[in-house]
């Protein structure tokens, strides 16, 4: 069939970069395709072009999706302009579901089962929890776990050396190192794999296994990659091993939308595309069909100022209407009170972004007051598992009974007491033996010195005032008067929490109902009882990629939180500082390319470096 009558009679309409890139398929080919430019309607009606047009046969043909979810997404998406008899000939699957074939392959070919791959994350959880603590002597938080899960992660999908794992580990002072060790020892020794080490399998079967290699290379003959920007170093060797020396591969990114650093994304490989695919194509799709000039523009003009991108510019399919919206919210708080009023009589769709999911905490707490519709995508639970707002919660508890051996245990070194540990622990052993409040006990029994002694009267006198005070007093007076601000200084923790955390208290009439707050909270977005035709969509800049709004609102573009670290001089920036900040500067583009008619940006003045470049 010529192209000309296949487009006919499926109905397909393409612009010119659109033709070009959906019959490319012999020479290994790199789309760049900037957001709103139809990119899956490409990926799609490609493969029936193959299909239709080239004769190739559907299951000679791989096509390679980030989720679970896209891989049905694209199928039913096929099906729906060629039919699903076609549509289940060919094969969508992700990176895991690719390796899983691998590995069952391998097992059958010398008999061996697999190792059981861990689909319990509870048990996951407890093996990490005991690694750590063995490792570290502390006990550690969700947050702890979720932040060692993410490394391993990581670690694997950028398949680093141990150098680079303990270089990894010392940023965060942390015994990296010895944890992956023996996490990945344990594993083993049990017959068990994690998901990540599917990937970790397959790619050393397929080096070392020539036959192996050589039966899925004939199988994948034409091997299609979408979110390519996305993919991780280990899984682009993958499908590199996959293509072979026929290399008929079709990658669809951009590494402008590439936000996934903390999952091990690697668009250095987008970058690098020609010198590892001799005689590749670079294709361009530069229309955005989704957001209006004025944004298109001004989202064209930000990202051009990225360094580690390939040279290509936005422009817009439709004009402008309206100008990008510069709010000026006088502080954060005012950013939240000017949310609620919206909210209140919001008629169109509007979705409020945010880096990380705890800037939209204040903004949850007030909706749920005021009684304001909404919905909420992928929200977690991290913040209140967090570190920091643990021993803040655990210090209030701690004012409300002054005897709690186990809490004071878990916070006594964080109040700038300079307590000793051998102190500390006789001060506890006595005070269950008089029955007397620790921090009494421990002035009227045990040796300290003048200093320490002053200390310890000082945190008595604050711990009894604070639980008279308003709840973001009580907050305040924590951080800056009973030395936690120092603590997380020398631990090198992030000051938002804190701040999110003085925010919701803000609403509280002293800090035991600030406690109560907090788990009511936990319970709302636990409950997930969301009104799921609401106006207002709340969802990070991550779970809102691939989506759009008619309006959006993007919270907390304030230098510190986001970006989290502005470079002001690239030519002192060291290689990973710049390649971390562009990331955020790429997270920034992504937000605002979400936005169809409206975006509206608050801004922070002299401390918004991100709206001030925007604008």
């Amino acid at each position: 069939m010529e192209f000309e009558e296949f487009l006919e009679r499926f109905q397909i309409k393409l612009n010119t970069q659109q033709r070009e890139a959906v019959q490319s398929v012999d020479a290994p080919t790199l789309l760049l395709a900037v957001p709103g430019s139809g990119k899956t309607t490409v990926l799609v009606v490609r493969l029936g072009y193959m299909i239709y047009c080239r004769d190739i046969t559907p299951e000679k043909i791989l096509t390679v999706t980030y989720t679970v979810a896209a891989t049905k997404d694209m199928q039913s998406r096929f099906a729906s302009i060629f039919g699903w008899e076609m549509a289940q000939r060919l094969e969508f699957r992700t990176i895991n579901g690719i390796c899983a074939k691998i590995i069952n392959a391998y097992g059958n070919a010398i008999g061996r089962t697999p190792f059981e791959l861990v689909t319990d994350e509870t048990y996951r959880s407890r093996l990490l929890a005991a690694i750590y603590q063995d490792a570290t002597r502390q006990f550690p938080t969700e947050s702890d776990l979720q932040n060692i899960s993410a490394k391993i992660t990581y670690i694997k999908n950028s398949m680093l050396s141990p150098d680079e794992i303990i270089a990894l580990g010392e940023a965060e002072d942390l015994p990296l190192y010895k944890i992956y060790r023996n996490y990945c020892e344990t594993m083993k020794a049990n017959h068990l794999m994690d998901f990540d080490d599917q990937m970790v399998y397959a790619r050393t079967m397929l080096k070392k296994g020539k036959e192996l290699r050589e039966h899925f290379q004939e199988k994948y003959q034409y091997i299609s990659v979408d979110e390519a920007q996305d993919t991780s170093k280990i899984q682009h060797e993958i499908i590199r091993l996959l293509s072979g020396e026929k290399d008929r591969i079709f990658m669809v990114g951009d590494e402008d939308q590439s936000i996934y650093g903390f999952r091990a994304a690697y668009p250095e490989a987008l970058l690098h595309f020609e010198k590892e695919h001799p005689g590749a194509r670079v294709l361009l799709m530069e229309e955005n069909f989704r957001s209006d000039q004025k944004i298109v523009d001004a989202a064209n003009h930000f990202i051009q100022k990225n360094q580690l991108r390939h040279p290509k510019s936005m422009f817009a399919a439709r004009p402008g209407a309206e100008e990008v919206q510069k709010i000026d919210p006088k502080g954060r708080q005012g950013q939240y009170r000017y949310l609620l009023e919206m909210a209140r009589s919001c008629d169109r769709e509007t979705a409020i972004l945010y880096r990380d999911n705890e800037s939209i905490l204040p903004v949850l707490d007030l909706f749920e007051r005021a009684g304001i519709d909404y919905r909420i995508r992928n929200a977690d639970l991290t913040f209140f598992t967090h570190r920091i707002v643990t021993d803040i919660k655990n210090i209030i508890r701690f004012a409300i009974d002054p005897k709690d051996t186990e809490v004071f245990l878990q916070i006594y070194y964080k109040m700038n007491l300079y307590m000793s540990k051998t102190t500390a622990m006789e001060a506890c052993r006595l005070s269950v033996e008089k029955g007397l409040p620790i921090l009494e006990t421990a002035l009227r029994f045990c040796r300290m010195s003048p200093g320490t002694q002053k200390n310890v009267r000082d945190a008595q006198s604050r711990l009894k005032m604070i639980l008279h005070e308003p709840g973001n007093r009580a907050v305040y007076e924590i951080v800056h008067f009973l030395g936690y601000f120092d603590y997380m200084e020398k631990m090198h923790l992030k000051t938002n929490k804190a701040h999110i955390l003085e925010s919701i208290a803000k609403n509280e009439p002293n800090p035991i109902r600030l406690l109560e707050r907090l788990d009511e909270l936990a319970d709302i977005i636990k409950s997930k009882a969301y009104h799921r035709d609401a106006n207002i969509i709340l969802s990070t800049i991550h779970s809102s990629k691939g989506l759009e709004y008619d309006r959006v609102f993007l919270l907390d573009v304030k230098d510190g939180i986001f970006p989290e670290t502005v470079i002001r001089d690239r030519k002192r920036a060291s290689k990973d500082d710049i390649k971390t900040y562009e990331e955020e500067r790429r997270l920034f583009y992504v937000g605002a390319t979400r936005a169809k008619n409206t975006l509206c940006i608050f801004d922070f003045k002299s401390n918004a470096t991100f709206t001030t470049e925007f604008l």
